[in-house]
Order: C-alpha cells, then sequence, then structure tokens
C-alpha cells in the first residue's frame, strides 16, 4: 500500500473512489488546483473506483466558468458527483448551493489565500442548506472526506469538506486508504442502489421540488430510509418490511413504492412517514458513519470535539487553522502556562448541534475564547453567535460560561506562545475586552501567499496587441489586468459588472467635462482669447474621435501656455480632451450565467462601450463539453436586443477581418460586442494548435466569422455581413426572421408541399420509384454471390486497386459493392457474406484517414460478431520505407492488424492476406497479382470465360492527349456547382494552368464526421520571369489574396508568387485579376518549362537587368501555346476576351505538340558569386558570364539537375546538373529550348518517377545527350569549354546594400515565403504601405524572400520610416534562421507527410540556445525541411536537411555543399524531434570546437556540410547515382 503526503492528495484519491464524476476546478487550464494533478494520475493509472462500475469520469472546469452547473446533470440522472475546488468559488456559486442542497453532492474545497486562509467563506454560506464538515490534519483530510460521501448518500443532501492545507503540511505521510474499510464506510449495496435517474423534472433554474427525506416506519423509529423526493410526494402511506430495513436513494421517484424495498412479509404493513432530513438526522448518520470507522480504524471523531484535562476551567473554541496553537498546547515546555486549558473544535459545523456542545465539554469550564479567523463584517462573529445561542442556558454548575470574543490573525509559530498568554489574559481579566485581534492583520510579505487570482493567458495577448495597434494612446481597458483598483480584489475587478460600472462614471466624467469647456469657452477668466478659440472648436467636435483627437494636443499646449486658473483647472482632467476607445475585457466565462447578467446591463444601457470576449473551448471538445452549462451564444443574444454592434472574429482564422471589425465596433455609437475566438486547450498551446483548432471551428460553421451593424439600414446597406463559408443553425435561424436569408436567395426555391404537390405528382412519384425498384432487383438477380470490397487509401492505390477489383468482379458475375471504410456502416459488417479489405499503410504503421473510424471500431469492439463473413485483405507497403530494425513491424501494419482482428473476431478467410511491397519489381503489384487469382479461385469464380478485354488505366500521356491542348472538361466542371472539386482528369491538367486543387487536411476528419467533402480549394501560381514586380503589381497581389485567397501570399522556391485557399468559384476571377496585372499562370506548373528563375543581384543592378532579360526571353520563348487559357479562364460574363499582356492566337503547340512534356521542367540562371536559385538542381542550369566589357557575355550551361526522389526507392534520387559548356547569350534561348526538345523525344513516359531529364541522361549517358542537343542546333552553334566561374554561397544577403548606380536595395527576411499579417508582426501590411510609395520595384528570391530594389537616396527616410513602424527593417536573426527554407506542406499539399512551413521555425527556435552555447548564433548553415521527397525547398543540397516521412517523423540527411554545388546524405532515417535535437546538438557542439577557421583573416571558415564529410560523419555523395550508398543508417533486413 502506498502513501499519502498532501491533503490534497488525500481528499484527491477519496473523491476518485467513491465518485462517478469528479469536477476538478483549476485557477485556469495550465495551472494545476491543490487536487488535479492527483486526480489526472489516479486516472492515466486507470485506477478503478469503488462506487464507479469502471473509471470515474474526472471533468477539469476552469474557476470561472459556473463550475458547479456541470453537477446538475449528472446529479439528476443519478451520478455520484464530487467537486474539488478552492474556496474561491463557494460565493459566485450561492444561487446553486440552494438548489444543489438536496442532491447528493460532495464539494471538497481547499481554503484560500494560503498560508492564512479565510474561515469568512465558509460562514458565509452557512445557511444554503449543505452539511460542512471540518479537517485539519492529514489523517483527518482523508477519514473526513469519507465521510463527506457517505454522509451524502445516505442522507441524500450536500455536503461541503472544507479544510487548510497549510494546516497539515508538517505531517508525516500516512498510508493510502484502505479499499475494503472505504466499501463498508460508503455501504456500496446502498450507495449503488440509489443509482436511480431522478424522475423529478431535470432543470436548472427553476425549482424542481426536490426534498431530501427520510423515511420512518413509525414515530418512534429510530432509523430512517434517506430518499429524495420531490414535495408533492411526501407524506405518502408507503409500504415497507417489518423489520425496519432501509437504504438510501438520491433519486425522486413517481409512486412512493418505487424508492423503497419491497416488503418481505406478506402479512405485516405498516403505515409509513416521510418527512424532510432535518439536522439530528444529520447528526445521527454522521455519528453513526464514524463510530463504524473508529471500529475499523480506532480513529474517533465528534461533532463536537474537546481537547483537555476534565477540570479545565478555560477553554478556547476555534474556527480556524488550529496547527500553530495546538502545536504549543501539546509542547511539554508549556504544560505549565496552559495546563488547565481545553481546546474546543467543530468538526460538524453544519448543521449545528448545539446541544451536543454542553455535553462534550466539561462542566468546570467558566470561560470560553472565541477564536474565529475571519474578515469581520460584523460586530460578533458567526462561531461566537452560535456558541452564545447554545450555551446561553446555565450549567449544572449554576452559570453559562463566559463567552469573550477574539478575531484570529496570522499567527507565526515563534510568537504562537506568547499570542495564548495574551488570550487567556484577557479571558481570565474581570472585564475582557471583546472583539480583540490577535496575531498579525497580514501575512508578512516575505512569506508567500498563494491566491487564485484572474490571469491573462499568453495565447490571448494576440487581441491585446491588435488593439493596441488599432487605437495605440486613445485605448482605455477599464477591467485592465494588473491595475490598481482601491479596495476592490482582482476577481471583481475583472467582473463585467465592475469594467461596466467603471466605464460608465469614465464617460459621464467626460460628459461633464465636455459641458465645463463649453462654459469655459464662454469665460473670460483666460490671460488671453486663444484658449477660448481652441476650446470652442473642441467642444463642437468632442464626440467625434477623429477630429477631438487631432485638437486635443493643440488645446493642451495652449492652455499651458495661457496659465491661467481656470486653464489649471481644465488641465487637471485633460485625458478627456481624447475621445478613448472604451474596452471591457472578457471571457467564454461571460457567456455562463453568473458572467452573463453583467453582459446584459451593457447591452441594455445602450451606452457606448465596447466588449471584447475571447472564447476558448476548441472545436473538438465541443461535444464533450457538458450540454447543460448552458454556455450562452451572445453574439446571438445581443443581435436579437437590437441595439449593439456584433462581430465574430478568429485572429487566426482572418486577420484582416478582426482588425475590420474591432475599428466598426469603435465607431459604432452604442454597445458593441466583438467575440474573438482563440481555442487552446491549455494556455501554453502553440500557436500552430490554435491554428488547427480555428480552422476546423471556422470551416465546420462552429464559430462563423460575421459582422452585424444594425445601423447600416439607415444607410440602405445590409446589416449581417459573412466573412465565413458557414454559420451555425442558430444564427441562420436568426438572420432568417431578420430577413436577411430567404427562399429567394435560392438558386432553385423551394415550397412546402402544400404549395408545391398535388395527388397526381406524388402518384407519378410512386410508380416511378416502384418500377426502379423492380427494375433494381431484376438485376440484382441475374448476378451471382456478393462481395464487399472496402479500401482505406490516402495517395489513390489502394482505391484504385479497389475500384478494379469490383470491375473484374462484376465481369464474373459477382454483385460488387466499393466504399471507402469509414464511408460503410459497421453495424451491417455482420450480415456481409463476402467481404475484401484493401488498404495502404500510412505514418507509422498507420490506417489511412479514410479508414481510421472503421478500425477503431473493429480493434475496441468486444462483442462484435464476424464469424457470418467470408473475407480477406490486401495490404500495401513498403519493406524499406522504416530501415531501422526496429521499425519493421511497420511494414504492412494496418493490413496485418486487420487481418488478425477480423479472424480472432470469427471471421472465415477466402485466403491469406496478401502483402503488396513497393520494393518489388513491379511494386505492390507483384503481390497483387498473386492475391487476386486466389480470391477469384476462394469464389469459385476463377475460370469464368469470355471475360471482356480490360482497358488500360487512364495514364497522364492519355488525359493530355484527349484534352483537346489542356482543355478537358475544365470549363465545365467550374461551373458545376455541387461540389467544390474538379474531376480527377482535371486536377491534372489544371495543372498546366497554374493550379493545383487541394483540400485543408487540418480540418479534413471534421468535416468527414459532418458528412461533409473536403474543403477543397485551390492553390494559384504565378508566372513571374526573374521574380521581379512592379509596385503596383504587388498592391495587385495583395488584394487578390484578400478577395480570392486565404489573405496571405506565398513567396515561393520558384521566385514566384503563390496563393492558397481559393475556392472554385473565385478561380476565374483571382486569374483574370492576375492577367490585369500583366501576370500569367499559364506552364507555372505541369508537365512543360516553368517559371525560369534569375538571381536577384543588388549590388549590380546593370547587369541584373541584361540577365533578367534573358530569363524573360526564355520564359516568353518556351510558353505554351494553346488558346485553352484564353478560352477557360479570361473570358468575361458576355464570352468577349479580356485585353491581357501576350497574344497567343494558334490552336497547336509546335514545341511540346500534344502531349506535352514527360514531367516538369525548371530553367534558372544564377549570376557568380551568388548561387542563390540553386543552379545545380535544376533540369537547365544557367551561370551567367561576364565578359571583358562588364556586360553579360553568355552561359555555361548545366543540364540534367533535378531535386524529386521517393522514399526507400533507390531507382529515384536526386542530381546535380552536369557541366555541358559555354554557350553565347544571344543564342541562349535556342539551346534550352533543343535541350528540352530531346528531353521531350526522349523522356521516359511510361513510369513517371523515371521520366525526368535528370534519368534521360543518365541512361543515355551525358554525352550522347549533349551530341542530340547538338544535332538539333544550328551548325554555327555548339557548346564550347566552360568558362571559369565560382560561388561564394547559395542564401541572400539581408539588410541594405547600394550598387554601382547608387540606388539603394533592402532584403527582407519573409520566414520561408509566407506573407501575412499577425498579432505580432504586421507584415503584409508594412509591405503594402512601402508598395504604396509606387518606388522601385520588388524581388523576389529564389530562397522566399524580396527585395525592395532601386530607391533613391531621397526616397530612403519615407521607406526608412515604413520600416520602422512595421519592423521590417529588422535581420538580426540567427544565421541558421537567415540561412533555412521549407516548403508549404500541411494543410494544404496533399502530397505532405509530415508538418514543414509551420514547424521549421518551432525547431530552428529549440536550437537557437544551443547555437548560442556555442557561438554560432550568426554562423550560416543551410537548412531546410520539406514535408515530403518531392524536394519543393530543394533539401538535397542543404548542409542539414530534414524530409518528412510520417507525421512528426522526418530523415536527416547531412553533408551537402555551403554553395549548392553537392547533394547531402542520409545520416538518419524516421527520427522525431526529441532524437533531431539531441543528435543537433551535439553535432552543433562538435563542429564549433572542431571546425577548421579560414586560411585567411576575414575568410571563410570550414563550412558545416564540408565539416559532416571531413569529420567522417557522413561520406560525400559524388554523384546522384550514389545518393543512396554509404549512408549512415543502412536498411537492416530482418534476420
Amino acid at each position: 500500500m502506498g502513501s499519502v503526503s498532501t491533503a490534497g492528495e488525500a481528499v484527491a484519491r477519496i473523491a476518485y473512489l467513491s465518485s462517478d464524476l469528479v469536477l476538478s476546478v483549476q485557477p485556469s487550464l495550465q495551472a494545476d488546483s491543490l487536487f488535479s494533478k492527483h486526480l489526472r494520475k489516479l486516472s492515466a493509472d486507470n485506477v478503478r473506483g469503488v462506487v464507479s462500475q469502471g473509471f470515474p469520469e474526472i471533468r477539469s472546469l476552469r474557476q470561472n466558468e459556473d463550475p458547479l452547473l456541470s453537477a446538475f446533470q449528472p446529479l439528476q440522472s443519478g451520478h455520484r458527483v464530487a467537486l474539488t475546488a478552492s474556496s474561491s468559488v463557494l460565493l459566485p456559486s450561492i444561487p446553486y448551493l440552494y438548489k444543489l442542497a438536496n442532491y447528493p453532492l460532495v464539494i471538497h474545497v481547499c481554503l484560500d489565500p494560503a498560508p492564512f486562509p479565510d474561515y469568512s467563506v465558509v460562514s458565509s454560506i452557512r445557511q444554503c442548506g449543505f452539511s460542512f464538515l471540518h479537517s485539519e490534519t492529514l489523517q483527518e483530510a482523508q477519514d473526513i472526506a469519507l465521510t463527506a460521501h457517505s454522509l451524502a448518500a445516505k442522507s441524500g443532501k450536500g455536503v461541503i469538506h472544507f479544510f487548510d492545507a497549510t494546516n497539515s503540511q508538517q505531517d508525516k505521510p500516512i498510508a493510502s486508504e484502505d479499499p475494503e474499510l472505504v466499501k463498508k464506510i460508503l455501504d456500496l449495496e446502498l450507495v449503488q442502489h440509489a443509482h436511480v435517474p431522478s424522475n423529478a423534472p431535470h432543470t436548472l433554474y427553476a425549482n424542481s421540488g426536490r426534498v431530501a427525506t427520510i423515511v420512518e416506519e413509525d414515530l418512534g423509529a429510530s432509523e430512517g430510509h434517506a430518499t429524495g423526493l420531490s414535495a408533492s410526494q411526501l407524506s405518502l402511506p408507503l409500504n415497507t418490511s417489518a423489520n425496519g430495513h432501509f437504504s438510501a436513494s438520491s433519486s425522486g421517484s413517481d409512486s412512493g413504492s418505487d424508492g423503497v424495498p419491497a416488503s418481505s412479509s406478506a402479512t405485516t404493513v405498516e403505515p409509513l412517514t416521510v418527512r424532510p432530513v432535518d439536522a439530528s438526522d444529520i447528526f445521527q448518520i454522521t455519528s453513526k458513519i464514524w463510530d463504524e470507522l473508529s471500529q475499523l480504524s480506532g480513529r474517533q471523531y465528534h461533532a463536537i470535539e474537546y481537547v483537555g484535562p476534565d477540570n479545565a476551567q478555560s477553554a478556547v473554541f476555534v474556527f480556524g487553522s488550529t496547527g500553530v496553537l495546538v502545536d504549543v498546547l501539546r509542547n511539554p515546555s508549556s504544560k505549565a502556562d496552559f495546563a488547565n486549558v481545553g481546546v474546543i473544535t467543530a468538526r460538524l459545523y453544519r448543521p449545528w448541534i448545539g446541544g451536543q456542545i454542553s455535553h462534550t465539554i466539561p462542566k468546570s469550564i467558566e470561560r470560553i475564547a472565541v477564536l474565529e479567523q475571519v474578515r469581520k463584517t460584523t460586530r460578533w462573529g458567526p462561531a461566537f453567535l452560535d456558541l452564545l445561542s447554545s450555551l446561553s442556558q446555565p450549567t449544572s454548575s449554576g452559570r453559562a460560561p463566559q463567552l469573550v470574543g477574539y478575531r484570529l490573525g496570522y499567527i507565526e509559530p515563534s510568537t504562537a506562545s506568547q499570542t495564548l498568554r495574551d488570550i487567556f489574559q484577557n479571558l481570565e481579566a474581570d472585564s475582557p475586552i471583546q472583539n480583540l485581534q490577535v496575531g498579525r492583520e497580514k501575512v508578512p510579505e516575505e512569506i508567500s501567499i498563494t491566491i487564485s487570482a484572474p490571469g491573462q493567458p499568453e495565447a490571448e495577448n494576440a487581441y491585446m496587441k491588435i488593439l493596441n495597434q488599432l487605437f495605440s494612446a486613445r485605448l482605455y481597458v477599464a477591467n485592465q489586468l494588473g491595475s490598481e483598483n482601491a479596495g476592490i480584489s482582482s476577481t471583481i475587478a475583472s467582473t463585467p459588472e465592475y469594467g461596466f460600472g467603471s466605464l460608465i462614471a469614465r464617460i459621464e466624467g467626460r460628459q461633464r467635462f465636455i459641458r465645463e469647456v463649453a462654459e469655459a469657452a464662454k469665460s473670460t477668466m483666460f490671460t488671453t482669447d486663444t484658449p477660448k478659440t481652441w476650446l470652442s472648436r473642441w467642444a463642437l467636435n468632442a464626440t467625434d474621435a477623429v477630429k477631438a483627437n487631432s485638437l486635443a494636443a493643440d488645446v493642451i499646449s495652449q492652455l499651458g501656455v495661457d496659465g491661467s486658473p481656470l486653464a489649471r483647472k481644465l488641465l487637471q482632467s485633460k485625458q478627456y480632451f481624447s475621445k478613448e476607445s472604451q474596452w471591457l475585457i472578457g471571457s467564454d466565462a461571460w457567456a455562463y450565467d453568473l458572467g452573463n447578467s453583467g453582459v446584459h446591463h451593457v447591452l441594455a444601457s445602450g451606452a457606448d462601450v465596447n466588449m471584447l470576449i475571447i472564447d476558448s473551448q476548441p472545436y473538438s471538445e465541443r461535444v464533450a463539453a457538458d450540454a447543460t452549462r448552458r454556455k450562452k451564444d451572445i453574439g446571438l443574444y445581443a443581435m436579437n436586443f437590437g441595439n449593439a454592434y456584433v462581430a465574430s472574429v478568429a485572429v487566426y482564422g482572418s486577420y484582416t477581418q478582426v482588425l475590420q471589425a474591432m475599428a466598426e465596433a469603435d465607431q459604432f455609437d452604442g454597445p458593441s460586442v466583438v467575440l474573438a475566438y482563440l481555442p487552446y486547450n491549455k494556455e501554453s498551446d502553440s500557436p500552430l494548435t490554435i491554428l488547427q483548432e480555428t480552422k476546423k471551428a471556422v470551416d465546420l460553421g462552429y464559430w462563423p466569422l460575421y459582422r452585424w451593424n444594425p445601423k447600416n439600414a439607415e444607410r440602405g446597406e445590409p446589416n449581417f455581413a459573412l466573412d465565413s463559408e458557414r454559420i451555425k443553425r442558430e444564427l441562420e435561424g436568426f438572420l432568417r426572421r431578420d430577413n436577411q436569408l430567404t427562399q429567394l436567395m435560392k438558386r432553385h426555391p423551394r415550397f412546402s408541399a402544400s404549395l408545391s404537390e398535388s395527388y397526381g405528382t406524388e402518384v407519378r412519384a410512386l410508380q416511378k420509384r416502384a418500377a426502379k425498384d423492380s427494375y433494381d432487383k431484376l438485376l440484382e438477380g441475374l448476378f451471382g454471390a456478393p462481395l464487399t470490397i472496402l479500401f482505406a487509401s490516402d495517395n489513390g492505390n489502394a482505391e484504385n486497386l479497389a475500384k478494379r477489383l469490383a470491375n473484374r468482379g462484376k465481369a464474373r458475375g459477382l454483385k460488387t459493392m466499393v466504399l471507402a471504410m469509414d464511408d460503410y456502416p459497421i453495424e451491417d459488417l455482420a450480415t456481409e457474406e463476402n467481404v475484401a479489405f484493401i488498404t495502404s499503410t500510412a505514418g507509422q504503421g498507420e490506417f489511412p484517414q479514410n479508414g481510421r473510424a472503421l478500425w477503431e471500431v473493429i480493434k475496441n469492439s468486444g462483442d462484435l460478431d464476424l464469424s457470418s463473413i467470408h473475407y480477406s485483405v490486401f495490404s500495401l507497403g513498403d519493406s524499406h520505407y522504416w530501415p531501422r530494425k526496429e521499425d519493421k513491424i511497420y511494414y504492412n501494419k494496418p493490413g496485418k492488424d486487420l487481418d488478425a482482428r477480423v479472424s480472432f473476431l470469427g471471421g472465415k478467410k477466402l485466403t491469406d492476406i496478401g502483402l503488396g511491397d513497393d520494393q518489388d519489381p513491379d511494386a505492390f503489384q507483384t503481390g497483387y497479382q498473386e492475391w487476386e487469382p486466389r480470391l477469384w479461385r476462394a469464389l469459385g469464380v476463377d475460370k469464368v470465360e469470355g471475360l471482356p478485354e480490360e482497358p488500360p488505366p487512364l495514364t497522364n500521356e492519355d488525359m493530355k492527349l484527349q484534352s483537346n491542348y489542356l482543355r478537358g472538361t475544365i470549363a465545365e466542371g467550374l461551373r458545376d456547382e455541387s461540389t467544390g472539386a474538379i474531376s480527377a482528369t482535371d486536377q491534372q491538367l489544371t495543372k498546366f494552368h497554374g493550379t493545383y486543387m487541394q483540400d485543408d487536411r487540418d480540418v479534413r476528419d471534421e468535416r468527414k464526421a459532418q458528412g461533409l467533402e473536403p474543403a477543397y480549394s485551390f492553390m494559384i501560381r504565378c508566372r513571374l520571369p526573374g521574380g521581379v514586380a512592379t509596385p503596383k503589381q504587388w498592391l495587385q497581389m495583395d488584394a487578390i489574396s484578400s478577395a480570392h485567397g486565404n489573405e496571405t501570399m506565398k513567396l515561393t522556391t520558384r521566385q514566384t508568387f503563390q496563393f492558397h485557399g481559393v475556392v472554385k468559384g473565385k478561380l476565374r476571377p483571382a486569374m483574370q485579376a492576375i492577367n490585369q496585372a500583366l501576370m500569367t499562370t499559364i506552364a507555372a506548373c505541369g508537365d512543360v518549362n516553368r517559371n525560369v528563375m534569375c538571381s536577384s543581384l543588388p549590388e549590380l543592378s546593370y547587369y541584373h537587368k541584361e540577365v533578367h532579360a534573358i530569363s524573360k526571353r526564355i520564359s516568353d520563348h518556351l510558353i505554351p501555346s494553346t488558346t485553352a487559357y484564353h478560352e477557360i479562364w479570361l473570358k468575361d460574363d458576355k464570352d468577349t476576351k479580356i485585353q491581357v499582356a501576350g497574344n497567343a492566337v494558334v490552336d497547336h503547340e509546335p514545341l511540346y505538340g500534344p502531349t506535352y512534356l514527360p514531367r516538369k521542367f525548371k530553367i534558372t540562371i544564377a549570376i557568380p558569386p551568388h548561387n542563390d536559385t540553386d543552379v545545380y538542381a535544376h533540369d537547365i542550369g544557367l551561370i551567367a558570364i561576364k565578359g571583358a566589357n562588364g556586360h553579360l557575355e553568355g552561359f555555361n550551361v548545366l543540364a540534367g539537375g533535378g531535386m524529386g526522389m521517393t522514399h526507400n526507392n533507390k531507382k529515384t534520387y536526386p542530381r546535380t546538373g552536369s557541366m555541358f559548356g559555354f554557350v553565347p547569350a544571344d543564342h541562349i534561348h535556342i539551346v534550352c529550348e533543343k535541350i528540352m526538345l530531346v528531353q521531350r523525344d526522349h523522356g521516359d513516359r511510361k513510369n513517371r518517377k523515371h521520366a525526368r531529364l535528370k534519368y534521360t541522361i543518365d541512361d543515355m549517358g551525358s554525352d550522347v545527350f549533349k551530341s542530340k542537343v547538338e544535332d538539333l542546333l544550328p551548325s554555327n552553334l555548339r557548346f564550347t569549354p566552360s568558362r571559369p566561374f565560382k560561388f561564394d554561397s547559395n542564401i541572400d544577403t539581408f539588410g541594405w546594400q547600394k550598387d554601382e548606380r547608387g540606388l539603394n536595395h533592402f532584403t527582407f527576411f519573409i520566414e520561408n515565403g509566407r506573407v501575412e499579417d499577425t498579432a505580432e508582426f504586421s507584415m503584409r501590411t508594412g509591405l503594402r504601405k512601402l508598395a504604396e510609395l509606387g518606388k522601385g520595384e520588388f524581388r523576389l528570391t529564389g530562397n522566399q524572400h524580396v527585395i525592395l530594389s532601386n530607391i533613391e537616396d531621397a526616397d530612403l527616410p519615407a521607406v526608412k520610416a515604413l520600416m520602422a513602424e512595421y519592423k521590417l527593417d529588422n535581420t538580426a536573426f540567427s544565421g541558421l534562421r537567415l540561412s533555412s527554407s521549407a516548403c508549404v506542406a500541411f494543410p494544404t499539399c496533399g502530397l505532405a507527410m509530415a508538418e514543414s512551413e509551420r514547424y521549421l521555425p518551432i525547431l530552428i527556435d529549440k536550437l537557437e540556445d544551443c547555437l548560442a552555447e556555442n557561438g554560432l548564433s550568426k554562423e550560416s548553415i543551410v537548412m531546410r525541411m520539406t514535408g515530403c521527397p518531392n524536394g519543393c525547398a530543394r533539401p538535397w543540397l542543404a548542409e542539414v536537411a530534414f524530409v518528412g516521412k510520417a507525421y512528426g517523423a522526418y530523415n536527416m540527411y547531412l553533408g551537402g555543399g555551403y554553395h549548392g554545388q553537392r547533394l547531402n546524405k542520409l545520416y538518419r532515417a524516421s527520427i522525431m524531434e526529441d532524437e533531431i535535437l539531441t543528435i543537433m546538438k551535439e553535432l552543433l557542439k562538435r563542429y564549433s570546437l572542431e571546425r577548421r577557421a579560414a586560411a585567411v583573416e576575414g575568410g571563410e571558415s570550414e563550412r558545416f556540410g564540408d565539416w559532416c564529410i571531413r569529420s567522417g560523419v557522413i561520406k560525400e555523395t559524388t554523384e546522384g547515382k550514389t545518393f543512396h550508398e554509404d549512408v549512415a543508417e543502412d536498411d537492416e533486413d530482418e534476420e
């Protein structure tokens, strides 16, 4: 048996064992209460309850959220409920306590504040109807907690157990509770009998009439039956056994006999008396509990306890913490002083059993000192009055003891003995002084005081920062945490009532001030007339915030100059010259009853007050939340009032909407309510977690984004503006009532049957239905045995196999049905005859997303009988995906687990499981071709003849060929409003048009659970050769992101703009807006030459201009010629083409042909010494060579670079480009064309994983490929030997630089290329403001940053001022962060296996302390991260790279070249964050100690990638084909 060391632990354990539900009240979700950590541990250890049939439920609640609301429904349903909290919850809960007093609720409270708690909290609620028990020591805490639960069960009434935790801090640990003792004290048979739901009405506010009652056999019976009956059920004649046996019930019943056991005697019927439980019943029940406890444990307790000599003449009655006083009295050295003194305490504080006191204390006692640890609010303390009423009658000795009251303050152990002497000296005086204060009134500052005060979670700072940014000096928050409020506790000061009152006072104060100013403007008491003029102007505009605030500074200045007495008087209230933006800040606690009353006051007043209410309940917890807590929809409530501006916002949903809503709220003349969503499970949750929760809530309509302005109607504008796609049902209902949403808004209005139907139409509909059913039955009879095929698939392989298997089954005469596992009703599985399961493997041996729900049911169901089904499983996996020996279990784990579980549940195998392995010659098809014939054989359809020839699967080449030059059915798909998606074929074709269909993976599961399709949207990528945009184009791109996207822009590693979150209905407007900006999106993606990149080179602008012109020439030369782009995207509603840049008029492809290229094709230009575009990573890499005259002469040509590969498929690998030689600048576009044409004609069109130019060159040989290119070139154009060049980095140079013309350039650090506004950093707004200046140009870089270029010296002050205002001038980041980049990955990329853009900054945060410790903070180390091995961020050239393998798991690569010239190599596979940090910290430490210093002063020291190779950490990769050789972590085959 374990031990217990604190009172909180002892009480928590008893509460857990004795309850079905424990409500654990905490100061905040992050801060534990005295009990919560122990409750969590019991739950985590799967400790079974004594009362509960299984594991008790632990429900965590914040103390400001009306926690007692959560007790009503469980209690009314017959559950045993305990609540653990600090005493601060009691006073606000008084309205509930009176209603809950007649339910067996047990409340355990630790008194606040420690170490000197206030017992007046308990005395203030002593009349609420609860029983009160008090414990002092550690052992008492355990025993009295158990007593409380037993008393509640047996009396049917609520019990509050209170104690001071600091009183027992010095107690020695005690043994854990004895389970057998707990069972006996609780009387389990009685408790379980009481677990019957009440038939009384379940009410929360109205009195249900429930009364805890006692049932007696006759008037003289000493035993009773405690029940909970409604008032109408009292005094009913009930039947019971003659022997008087009883058991408790806390439930109401419709008839009296329901609550009482049936008679055991057929001959005896006694009339019974049913009466409410009274004080004497509580006393008797408690006494019996303690008698039994004494018999079982030897520990004795009494309602009133006396400790001391039998002949004592004086005693102290303590209502407070007795620890220090008892220690003095027990001290042997004090015996002489206090030998004739006793101590009286009330163990059962309520009901007060006054008669027990005279029986308990010795008759010899003449004087009693009453020590009360309470705040003085009345002359006599509550305990003093209790004792006075109980001892007012003379005793047998002739007179009642004399009572002397004391207020007990904080007593330090060193002064306790003297304090007691002072108490008795006054007590024994002839005329003792009443109500003396003993001890300190306040605790010394050096002793810490812990009290649960309100606090603002760190996450909520986001909204406070926005308020400060918007209103700065104008902002006034009435209930600002930390502000001084004389005599008011922080808890009261944070309430809406207090804040509203203070704002009303402030508003009235300003109105008085305006009148004073108006009077002063007419006065002659100023030294000059100047102040009068200014005061008049101000008074006329005092209610206009803009004008009043613009005049305020001047008015104050003029009054200061005047110096007259009247001027000085006005300056005493100068804060009123500014019209403040006045706010109340609250939490969702205001959405519950006690807080909501304050919201009502604000709305009913009509005052110009703004409320910001932050709701933190995550969407994922909304089902688990207690529905009976009656959380109010404050927004709906306010809109129904009709006089308030209402907005619902989410900073992680739409930052722009938050700004707009707060500005509109401030401008609205009247109450404003801004409901702000910030979901978190704990206050320490990361922004990524909050972002994901926000997206789920907004996307599914749980938290709609809207703005409601009732005064818009006066201006002829709609009152309601919906800023998100979906709204809640309740809100929709309100809007219908307000005539904002009507049937007229629907494209096809629906009317009720009484308006649109007739007898004839209904009969015809029934006839058609009957005919269809008959036809279906006829067809069904023509088929053979049924076969249900269930698949789980993430990337489509398993789904395609399942559909193909279904088609082949039909051809063999089977009745086949194919469904995703999660779309199949699990309850029908047992009724199936034949089932084939096909599943792929996700993550670490997990089911794909659309199979997890079915698997969870099959895995966890103990009563699912599958003995009637025949089944087989085929599983797709990769035996080398998890190379470590300990990870081999993940290979095809879903299929193996499913096969074993279905077999365990009785399923009969049609054939053994089939395992598809990507490492086989034909990948998973090798295993599948063995499994499928076995399945047909088992079903008896293997020898069917005359099977139709199966068409080959549709390939990308077929799609391109059949697309009519990229048209497909895209136009038809865009017009289809039934779905947010387009067809699979069109998804491939739209890539050529510059857009990918995606869905938001953060909300995929939630939408599926709601029966919704995925949240489909599109990514649009621009074609921007060389990455140069004008300020006007930047503004247009910014506007597109707001109007059509997700309010962010992505600067990509392709040196262009990318938009995410564009829904299908906005695709055409977005495309048209891009073209109106003189950009295009055609060929930004797809199997064509994509955006041509070019080094940004800010320090040499003339040279950059020459090279940039070449990039544009190549791009224009290789752009597709089809007119499909213009037809689909650029026609307006009248079917006329919109004028755009460029002129495509022919409908064929002279360069590409009808099937375009085998795979994507990428070209880049690097200008030495900067390799900032990763020239080695592209299909064609051009290295600019400067001539002797300083102008561009030509290019060294690299061919065959490429990044994409597949994990553990050694036939795929990254490759650096091969040097072909030098070509003059004026012919380079022709050379690029011919290289592309050789790839077009010789690239692999059968295997897309082998279709890139890098494989074509390796298959043909570099020399052969080069010769074929030269065969196509003009005879006078050949590759000549490459010219010398040198690269020194492939990162950007941040900060200001000046070029050769004297113009200025600033490189901004845009982390991972994401341009957005956040509460901490308004980056997007700042860049927009810079673009509005219209100066210079914007150059996007290949590392996802942007350069503000060509700024003249005269414009620098304005530019720098804006940069400083928006913190855009900050480049003081670690070298690692500045050199990092990441792809988008989650949530939009469908290929992502792990986080990338959202996670890399977090990882770098965790490494920066290590960098600082080792002196590497400014050391540039190229780190890149991607969510999959496609390599969008070009990770294979980084010095250190992390490539996603499963969610949270990455492959780690080391040894890349700092200049981007060398591939890295696999160092560790499938490692998680803790392993990443451990490895990186060790490597960084070694690197700092072992690296070679620069050869010359000011030179370059050894780079991290070079050190990794030299030190033997990793082997060098010499070419792409050796990428998989000599890796640090080789695959380990199973033995």
